[in-house]
């Protein structure tokens, strides 16, 4: 791995690590729904063990990971760790400076719907870079592995033992919310994982196609792939091009055609994943 994939891919994690102990801190715990997570189950144990959040975390954390290197591999393992670290150091940092804890919204309902919202964007950015925030999300890489169902589907099962769970210390609403909470949650994070893996296939119909190839070749270092098309209307010959582009290349591209004035006709479609060879930029020598 390079030094600037490294402080991409780390940094990544650090602000995902941040958010996702963000929202257990400042949601979930002071509305006491137990959203299935390793987070969760700490917060009910918490109740009947009296050891702090901060270290019970910890110490959980360095069991699955255990699975997580043996059952995932070293990279994840290895960044799993650097999260399994990381996330109770903030939890500990929060609980230093902001003891007095209390509901940001004073409502039980808004305080979960936060949390989902906000644990899932730190989860997608962990997931996304080959992470998680270690506890329950390694229990659903593993399921994933084996059964190639979503990640989001993977934490729902493994989450909702969690969220029953909180049967022993609160109340039905609690429950109810819990487990509605654990549901919401996969669907979130499987559809921000899915909003970053999504790509365009772009397709171009332009008399000016080889100046358009060589700027995607040259200048965004993409792929293209030429097809001979006839014009149902005119019968004419033409050149499609045809190219998988992130958003921001894809804007690049629109971009080079209107300053050029290139004329042409564009098609564009999401692709949810692409895997392989595309994912490897080559530099121009």
């Amino acid at each position: 791995m390079d030094q600037q994939r490294f402080l991409r891919e780390y940094g990544l994690i650090t602000i995902g690590t941040f958010v996702t102990a963000a929202a257990v801190y400042f949601f979930m715990i002071p509305s006491n729904v137990i959203v299935g997570s390793l987070s969760g189950l700490v917060i009910v144990l918490a109740n009947f063990i009296p050891v702090s959040i901060s270290v019970m975390t910890f110490i959980l954390n360095a069991l699955l990971l255990v699975v997580g290197f043996l059952v995932i591999g070293k990279e994840f393992g290895a960044k799993t760790i650097y999260t399994s670290i990381l996330l109770p150091l903030f939890l500990f940092i929060f609980e230093q400076t902001m003891p007095n804890n209390k509901s940001l919204t004073d409502d039980i309902l808004l305080d979960t719907i936060c949390y989902v919202l906000i644990v899932s964007i730190g989860l997608a950015m962990l997931f996304n870079a080959n992470a998680s925030s270690g506890g329950l999300d390694i229990v659903a890489k593993v399921v994933g592995k084996f059964t190639h169902i979503e990640i989001g589907k993977a934490m729902t099962i493994t989450g909702m033992c969690v969220a029953v769970s909180s049967a022993f210390v609160y109340d039905t609403k609690v429950v109810v919310l819990s487990v509605l909470g654990t549901y919401a949650n996969g669907i979130v994070i499987d559809n921000f994982i899915g909003g970053f893996n999504r790509r365009k296939r772009v397709c171009i119909l332009t008399d000016r196609y080889e100046e358009v190839q060589k700027f995607i070749a040259e200048k965004l270092v993409r792929g293209v792939t030429l097809y001979i098309a006839m014009g149902g209307y005119n019968k004419k010959e033409q050149i499609e091009i045809q190219t998988i582009l992130t958003q921001n290349e894809y804007g690049k591209l629109l971009e080079y055609m209107q300053d050029e004035d290139i004329k042409g006709f564009v098609t564009v479609s999401t692709v949810n994943e692409v895997i392989g060879e595309w994912n490897v930029k080559r530099r121009i020598k």
